[in-house]
């Protein structure tokens, strides 16, 4: 199981792995020396003897299941304060790291950062004139608007009024009813001219109380009278005639009587003479005057609303304007006030002070006076240390078996003595990779375990050993977990048993597992006896050894003038390569735990 130590690293990541491969080289170098010997030499000595053979006794008993690794302390919660400046300013003072603040700091307004406000308090006077300014243009504004409002409503008021007017006046010359069928005509076809003939069968007919009726009602009065006062004088100068043939009236006084008959009958002529131009010339154009000032009207009333609109426009678009500018001047000035405000930040929760720059390996630069900080960057991070966690990577063979709310242990590497308890948070969805210049695309999970009680000693960033505990197996058989080895391509797991001939492999089907041990649960029996380790030859070829041994030995006895030779057994076809194979095989495993090792010291 791949395990990963999250303590903090400031060496970069290129100058690290250069190190890590010299230093692999100067102290590897000897162990591949003397392993590659060693194991020929181990090849050579091969003998029937199993001696030297690491045994272990099959076991039952309890077994925990558990995932170990290594992490860095955090706060479950914690308050990240970051630059809200728009742009790049200088930090005139900052708290020192690891000050703690107080619920009674966080209410008296305790002042952690201050940042150069110098530009910004420059700006201020005349953004504020520049408000003073737009205040005054929308006030104008504004007035000119409602003094259009009141202007348009009388300026309409008068139009609808004349148009009342012009129509009243219609209707009294020639009555409602009259005046109705003139407009409806003029609505039908306004080029077709109007028929006075009728209009004025309409209103004799109807016998209409309008002007036009009582005129023609009165010239019709006066000629029925001068009718009469024509017979009433032709029968005065019937009699005056016959008392002037009786001689009792004298000549002047019959052509007196002759006279008046003659005005009588001149002043029916004149009212009849006065009645047709009234009815040819004088109705019509009065007519035709009135329905002129109506309709004039209605086009003025439509002239005073098109006025009217295009004034409140103009007006709306110059108070509209002046309120926009207003607005975004106010607007600018409360942006550059909480820009002067955002350059003092201030407690926002009790905790400790910590700088993000001591929390994060790679930084543009060290949070401290004198340093410029951009917009949106992280400055200092307030953590709760009342709720505290252990943040882990856990390899991908792993996370499947990781559970929400699994027990854990957990030991600080500052306070080995203090065992402390907790329980898993959470684990991300997605994977992180974790990759060097030797162990490159292992996937691990970002798991969070919580830690119990509160701990005056735990500070963020310390580096903490976590033991998830994934199962309790009870009354199991187990073995160590070096001593089963897989075969056929990952599919068929075997060890190797001890027997009086020798090794010898056995078929068995695990279970679950932790760092040491693995459970059996088919295959072993308990007290059995297993090899720590696969033996690195056959029973086979063990014999064919043993055999070349003792011939060697006799010939040694029959020839003792002979020097004294070695033995050199006839190795098998492919053995060379299945050598050089299992040397590869310690070589690499051997700079595996050797990088680990140092990147932790490191």
């Amino acid at each position: 199981m791949v395990k990963k130590d999250t303590g903090e690293n400031p060496i970069p990541k290129s100058d690290k792995a250069k190190n890590v491969r010299i230093v692999l080289m100067i102290m590897i170098l000897p162990v591949i020396i003397t392993t590659v010997f060693g194991f020929k030499h181990f090849r050579h000595k091969k003998t029937n003897s199993y001696s030297n053979i690491e045994l272990y006794t099959v076991k039952r008993g309890d077994l925990t299941i558990s995932v170990i690794e290594s992490g860095s302390i955090k706060s479950v919660k914690q308050v990240t304060i970051e630059s809200s400046v728009e742009y790049r300013t200088t930090i005139v003072n900052i708290v020192p790291e690891g000050t703690t603040i107080t619920q009674e700091d966080v209410n008296n307004g305790m002042v952690l950062i201050e940042m150069d406000s110098s530009e910004l308090m420059d700006r201020l006077p005349q953004m504020e004139i520049d408000v003073a300014s737009a205040e005054t243009s929308f006030t104008e504004a504004k007035e000119k608007y409602d003094i259009q409002l009141k202007q348009n409503e009388s300026d309409l008021n008068s139009a609808r009024m004349k148009v009342k007017f012009a129509l009243m006046d219609l209707q009294k010359y020639v009555g409602e009813d009259a005046s109705q069928k003139i407009l409806d005509q003029i609505k039908q076809n306004p080029s077709a001219d109007i028929d006075m003939q009728v209009i004025l069968e309409e209103i004799t007919d109807s016998n209409t109380l309008c002007e036009a009726s009582q005129k023609m009602l009165e010239t019709t009065s006066n000629i029925t009278m001068s009718h009469e006062n024509l017979e009433k004088a032709k029968y005065n100068l019937e009699g005056k005639q016959k008392l002037f043939n009786h001689d009792y009236a004298s000549e002047n006084e019959l052509n007196e009587s002759r006279l008046q008959v003659k005005r009588q009958e001149l002043d029916i002529e004149k009212i009849e003479i006065s009645f047709d131009l009234f009815k040819k010339f004088e109705f019509p154009k009065q007519v035709e005057q009135l329905l002129s000032n109506y309709r004039e009207a209605e086009l003025g009333l439509e002239r005073a609303e098109s006025s009217a609109r295009s004034n409140m426009s103009q007006a709306e678009v110059r108070r509209t304007s002046s309120e926009s500018s207003l607005k975004t001047r106010k607007e600018r000035l409360e942006k550059l006030k909480e820009q002067i405000a955002a350059c003092t930040i201030k407690a926002p929760s009790p905790g400790q002070v910590v700088y993000y720059s001591s929390l994060e390996r790679y930084v543009s630069f060290e949070i401290e006076q004198g340093s410029e900080v951009p917009r949106g960057y992280p400055l200092i991070v307030i953590p709760d240390t009342t709720k505290m966690k252990v943040e882990i990577n856990v390899p991908e063979t792993w996370i499947n078996k990781i559970q929400v709310n699994q027990p854990a242990q957990i030991i600080v590497t500052a306070f080995p003595e203090n065992v402390l308890t907790g329980k898993v948070l959470k684990k991300s969805p997605l994977a992180n990779s974790q990759s060097s210049s030797l162990l490159a695309d292992v996937k691990v999970y970002t798991t969070d375990v919580s830690i119990e009680g509160q701990h005056d000693f735990l500070r963020t960033g310390m580096t903490a050993k976590v033991e998830i505990i994934i199962d309790k197996l009870k009354n199991i058989i187990y073995v160590p977990i070096q001593s089963v080895i897989a075969e056929e391509g990952n599919k068929t797991r075997v060890c190797y048993l001890m027997t009086p001939h020798g090794p010898e492999k056995r078929i068995v089907r695990i279970g679950l597992f932790n760092d040491n041990f693995v459970e059996i649960k088919e295959g072993l029996d308990e007290g059995e006896k297993v090899l720590y380790a696969p033996p690195r030859w056959s029973e086979k070829e063990l014999q064919e050894e043993t055999e070349s041994a003792g011939e060697s030995e006799t010939q040694k006895q029959d020839e003792p003038n002979e020097p004294a030779m070695p033995a050199n057994p006839v190795e098998p076809a492919g053995q060379e390569n299945s050598e050089t194979e299992e040397i590869q095989k310690i070589i690499q495993k051997a700079i595996m735990e050797k990088s680990t090792s140092i990147e932790k010291g490191q």
